[in-house]
């Protein structure tokens, strides 16, 4: 069953990532995105069940999009145990998914931009 995915807002953003163990992907995007909602309602159904999901809506979230450089929608953000580790950037299937995924947790955690 698809897991939901809980609105992070620039205000509560980092403290809700440290407090969720695990891995988790973040979706940054735009309710006027016709893109970022597709991003959206694709990304339960191939998100591997062991990563957490979260949204950013940027038109909400602005200033925290710009501080962490989110340039291009949607954009998806792999942390772990609520540390940044990846800007992942791969089509949303379960496969292209799993891999990114995978390669970016085999390379050393990146700094938050």
């Amino acid at each position: 069953m698809p897991q939901t995915m809980p609105i992070l807002d620039e205000f509560h953003y980092h403290q809700r990532l440290r407090q969720t163990p695990g891995k988790t992907l973040v979706l940054f995007g735009s309710a006027t995105c016709g893109t970022c909602r597709l991003a959206e309602r694709r990304l339960p159904d191939v998100v591997p069940p062991d990563i957490r999901l979260y949204r950013v809506d940027v038109l909400v979230s602005q200033a925290l999009a710009r501080a962490l450089e989110v340039f291009h929608l949607p954009s998806l953000f792999l942390y772990v145990d609520g540390h940044y580790h990846a800007r992942l950037d791969c089509p949303l299937t379960r496969e292209a998914l799993s891999g990114a995924i995978d390669l970016a947790l085999a390379l050393p955690p990146q700094e938050e931009p």
